[in-house]
């Protein structure tokens, strides 16, 4: 695959004219081009031992044994969590917290307590974002944005989910012992977290394309890639028709957490919009556990994009294995009062372009 470089951040001439210098920033549709794209200076991510034993175990920066690390309960240890992943993406760095002019964070939580408690002990501005697992890529997109027109210099950009906390919040608790249907998924108890600056070495953000709210009409709590592949869909196809570009002019296509049977789903549509991923397309969720950890139709979780990305991926692209990367985070924007009541699950999700 060549890769094009220059003024058009690597686009074709189709998108070059809003990339020329006469627009500080372009905007095509739903994606936007940086004109000075932020780097990702580094990246960290933190798991457990489920995590750590899956096939890019090797690759995350800090795995914890214990999956209350310590503490009296879920909650607080995916605090302790995402506060570990933050403060080793800023030592990666060579920076110092505060160097940092903005922390952008979600989790899935309630009033995302995760990441307002970690921010509490940073001391610097906090942006609290919630897109449920597309958040990741929410906060990247943001962060971009707000580097590229010249706002901000340095923001952490970070998310973070627990198993533990998940079941608890969204299904039921650990102790109930509830029996898991075949096309569940098993929530990433992890976090990370990227250091974006205008200045340093690392890839380049030079794209991100904000989803739309897609609804197919999915209403079972348990089945989440099914309600999901739609959104990647749709942002997918958006990405290619702004971008000018196909699924062969990128090194890696990546989602985050549509599990095997979303990834199949999300193949078929993208066939129906005439897009072939072959090869080239893999999900976090499907990267992060392997067949014989017994978890379903594997990983998901708002940690789940953000510990495969900031762990193999950013490693394989500073290593030159992938020149240019697109990851859709996807997220389903339900709550379990909803779906009681009756209601579907709308679903979203963000894309961002990285380049080496």
């Amino acid at each position: 695959m060549t890769i094009h470089k220059g003024d058009n951040c690597g686009f074709t001439q189709a998108s070059a004219p809003i990339l020329n210098g006469k627009r500080s920033i372009g905007v095509k549709k739903q994606t936007v081009f940086f004109q000075n794209p932020p780097k990702i200076i580094a990246g960290a991510s933190v798991v457990t031992d489920r995590e750590s034993k899956g096939p890019i175990g090797q690759y995350f920066d800090i795995t914890e044994h214990d999956p209350k690390m310590g503490k009296k309960c879920f909650e607080s240890a995916e605090i302790t969590m995402m506060d570990k992943a933050v403060r080793k993406a800023v030592e990666k760095s060579g920076k110092r917290i505060g160097d940092i002019d903005a922390f952008m964070a979600g989790d899935l939580l309630n009033q995302i307590t995760t990441s307002a408690y970690v921010a509490r002990g940073l001391e610097i501005p906090f942006i609290g974002l919630y897109n449920a697992c597309s958040t990741f890529t929410e906060a990247i997109a943001i962060g971009s944005m707000m580097i590229s027109s010249g706002y901000y210099e340095n923001i952490l950009c970070s998310t973070a989910s627990h198993f533990a906390t998940a079941e608890r919040q969204y299904r039921y608790p650990l102790e109930y012992g509830s029996q898991r249907p075949p096309y569940a998924q098993w929530t990433v108890t992890g976090a990370g977290c990227s250091v974006l600056s205008n200045k340093g070495e690392g890839p380049r953000v030079v794209a991100a394309t904000i989803g739309r709210v897609i609804d197919f009409g999915i209403n079972d709590l348990s089945n989440m890639g099914a309600a999901m592949a739609p959104a990647a869909m749709d942002s997918m196809t958006r990405l290619f028709k702004d971008t000018d570009t196909r699924p062969e002019d990128y090194d890696l296509i990546l989602t985050g957490d549509l599990g095997k049977l979303g990834s199949d789903i999300l193949r078929d549509l993208m066939r129906e919009q005439g897009y072939e991923l072959g090869q080239r397309y893999i999900d976090c969720g499907s990267l992060i556990y392997d067949v014989t950890q017994k978890c379903y139709q594997g990983g998901s979780g708002a940690g789940c994009s953000a510990t495969v990305f900031n762990s193999y991926i950013l490693r394989k692209i500073n290593e030159g294995e992938y020149n240019r990367v697109a990851l859709f985070a996807t997220g389903a924007l339900m709550s379990t009062q909803s779906c009681y009541q009756g209601e579907t699950m709308p679903s979203i999700s963000h894309g961002i372009v990285v380049e080496r």
